[in-house]
């Protein structure tokens, strides 16, 4: 079974969500695939997608972080697979409209420090993105956490409403207690529905 991880702004394979994800894939025996993205949203969901074909939809689980699960939704919804989805993203064109960098210098990739540019016609990628509202909800596992300092817990609930969740009460963007949920997440990605 494979799970193809997508990671979130400004982030990549080096996050810790992702390292640990790699590491308990390995002690399960599962393939584990988590490309860099490309800060291009419509280069990114080409990139997901391409790598997501070689799999069996009804084989793969992808789990998504942040704008990853943005992309995650976007994914499963076109190819039928399921997701695990990490404070993900409902609005992005909105909640990123004040990175735009357009005329004012790069920002920066949090893990490697590498430039990057988010230009204003991304914010019109990420809508052609959109997913009204996810269908065959017991596909989709939200993770969301009510201390997130990024993105509101409850607007991802609600988008996901009728999906299994699992709401951690403080936690932070990040999950620090990531490791913690494995085994629960690892229950859902290695159930046949």
């Amino acid at each position: 079974m494979p799970i193809l991880y997508l990671h979130g702004f400004r982030s990549g394979p080096q996050s810790t969500k992702a390292q640990l994800m790699r590491a308990a894939c390995a002690q399960r025996g599962l393939a584990f695939d988590c490309p860099q993205l490309p800060v291009s949203p419509g280069q990114a969901a080409q990139l997901a997608h391409h790598r997501a074909m070689q799999y069996l939809p009804a084989e793969l689980v992808i789990v998504g972080s942040s704008l990853g699960g943005y992309y995650a939704t976007w994914l499963a919804e076109l190819i039928g697979c399921r997701a695990v989805l990490l404070n993900p993203a409902v609005n992005p064109a909105r909640d990123l409209s004040h990175y735009v960098t357009d005329g004012r210098g790069p920002l920066a990739h949090w893990h490697t420090q590498e430039p990057l540019e988010f230009h204003a016609r991304y914010l019109d990628e990420l809508q052609q993105l959109a997913v009204a509202a996810p269908t065959r909800r017991g596909r989709y596992l939200l993770v969301a956490a009510t201390g997130d300092e990024v993105l509101d817990w409850r607007e991802m609930s609600g988008h996901y409403r009728g999906c299994r969740q699992i709401i951690l009460q403080g936690s932070n963007h990040a999950i620090d207690e990531f490791e913690t949920l494995l085994p629960e997440l690892f229950e859902f990605i290695q159930d046949r529905l």
